[in-house]
């Protein structure tokens, strides 16, 4: 006779017998603060799944409790990423004991990855100024033509944020440098090669411009998840390779073009541009789950009205702050009487001064005032810049507005990935929500110097017209930023945001 299939198995005895019912769970936050969850249960051999061990249905509540039906066996559970709750400055306690993975040398090794793919990306794309002046020279077309290369450039570079963003975010970040990178190289050695406006337009910018905006979202919500306390800080740090890249590659091409011609200078241009690319890619090290399910776009955040306001601030910032990036060569030139070295010289005070000021303003925002707060002041700087500029009229004056204007945008770039984070509680989440921002911006971008160089063309030459319509659209700005910080935490001034 065969053994009974329960024989040897140790029956529990039901009713008043029966075990305790397992301890209640905890609160829901506290799991949160611990590394490692466990969760232990009872196989029960010999009986249903969906049965007591009395024979009675077990109660529906218990597939809501994994320790009732899981194995006697503790298994280790990745804690999600923590939400933030303090606008990303990291003044609450569970930000405050926040430790990235790898420890602090490999935080502040994808800061200085994101430094290097910014040196590329936004680098390169701020100094189109030094090239708007040599192609309205060799090639004789108008100033408001060759502005659509720059802003071409310049709006793909946004406009590609949010699918790249999306990537980031479904764990592709490497993927998305590399390819960025390959590109953004790549079309800079084809601008090299270009001899018409149309090859120039294709090389600079659209091949150029696409791969700069696939190659900037990984650096941002990389080194964004790393920080909690000091991300305002670490993110400033990291876009001061912005400013280093605005000095490097228009000197590279504006020196080196009397030594071995345009060509060469571009080429070797690029040749920076694939060191940096190689050593980024190689330090880039996400850490955070991929966000695999989710839309590629969420429209959920434009109802949060401090976010929808940063959105429309945005467009208006971006609209017109390219309008002193692309011409104040040009003014300097042709209204101040600089020569073309010394016009270019400017544009290196302008991108030099940030390489300080980035990481200081950064700190400032991160320690002390919170970076929506020096964002909002930053941005009204930029507009009164504008408004000052129209009263330049000698070299001197050209000198003391460069230094004034290069303090003042790098004020305001170098804060703005730093505001826009503290608008995201869930880091996960950070590459959709800054590059939805970036592609919306985009729209402004491409037709903001393309403006600013119509109306200098329609004044004869002078630039008081695209000055004063810059000077607006930056004051305005600044207006609904500050709107968006009161939607955002009211009309307390001393809350640090």
């Amino acid at each position: 006779m065969l053994p009974s299939k329960d024989a040897g198995v140790e029956r529990r005895p039901s009713g008043s017998d029966a075990l305790p019912p397992p301890p209640p769970r905890d609160r829901v936050g506290e799991a949160d603060d611990k590394e490692v969850h466990h969760i232990q249960a009872h196989v029960r051999d010999g009986h249903d799944d969906d049965d007591d061990d009395d024979g009675r249905p077990r109660d529906a509540s218990s597939h809501l409790h994994p320790e009732r039906t899981l194995s006697n066996v503790d298994v280790p559970v990745v804690p999600p990423p923590p939400i933030l709750n303090d606008g990303g400055n990291g003044d609450g306690g569970d930000d405050d004991e926040f430790k990235p993975p790898g420890g602090p040398l490999r935080a502040w090794m994808q800061v200085f990855a994101a430094h290097l793919i910014n040196t590329m990306t936004w680098g390169y794309a701020g100094t189109f100024g030094v090239y708007q002046l040599h192609y309205t020279q060799s090639l004789g077309l108008p100033a408001a033509q060759v502005s659509w290369i720059g802003s071409v450039q310049v709006f793909l570079t946004f406009a590609v944020c949010a699918p790249s963003g999306r990537l980031v975010d479904a764990g592709y970040a490497r993927e998305a440098a590399a390819a960025g990178c390959f590109l953004a190289v790549l079309g800079t050695f084809m601008t090299s090669l270009a001899t018409t406006y149309w090859h120039i337009f294709l090389a600079q910018g659209v091949c150029t411009g696409l791969g700069l905006g696939v190659a900037f979202m990984p650096a941002l919500a990389v080194t964004s998840s790393y920080f909690r306390k000091n991300r305002a800080f670490a993110l400033s740090v990291s876009t001061a390779g912005t400013s280093v890249g605005s000095v490097v590659f228009p000197a590279t091409v504006q020196y080196l073009t009397p030594q071995v011609g345009f060509p060469w200078a571009v080429r070797c241009a690029a040749f920076i541009a694939l060191v940096n690319s190689v050593a980024a890619c190689l330090m880039l090290r996400p850490y955070l789950p991929p966000r695999k399910a989710g839309p590629w776009v969420e429209w959920t955040a434009f109802r949060e009205l401090p976010y929808l306001l940063f959105a429309l601030a945005s467009f208006l910032n971006f609209y017109a702050i390219y309008t002193g990036l692309f011409f104040i060569n040009s003014f300097a030139r042709n209204i101040i009487g600089f020569s073309t070295t010394e016009s270019v010289g400017l544009l290196l005070i302008v991108n030099a001064l940030g390489i300080p000021t980035r990481p200081f303003v950064g700190y400032l925002a991160s320690s002390h005032f919170g970076p929506i707060n020096t964002y909002c002041v930053a941005t009204f700087f930029v507009g009164v810049g504008f408004f000052s500029w129209v009263g330049v009229t000698t070299r001197a004056g050209m000198y003391a507005f460069s230094v004034f204007w290069g303090i003042a945008i790098s004020a305001n770039q170098g804060t703005f990935v730093g505001a826009l984070a503290s608008l995201t509680k869930d880091p996960r989440k950070m590459g959709t929500r800054f590059g939805m921002i970036e592609t919306l911006s985009s729209f402004a971008t491409v037709a903001g110097p393309p403006t600013a160089g119509a109306l200098i063309d329609r004044s004869g030459g002078t630039h008081l017209a695209a000055q004063i319509w810059a000077g607006v659209f930056m004051t305005a700005a600044s207006g609904v930023f500050l709107s968006s910080r009161i939607a955002a935490s009211g009309w307390r001034w001393k809350v640090k945001i």
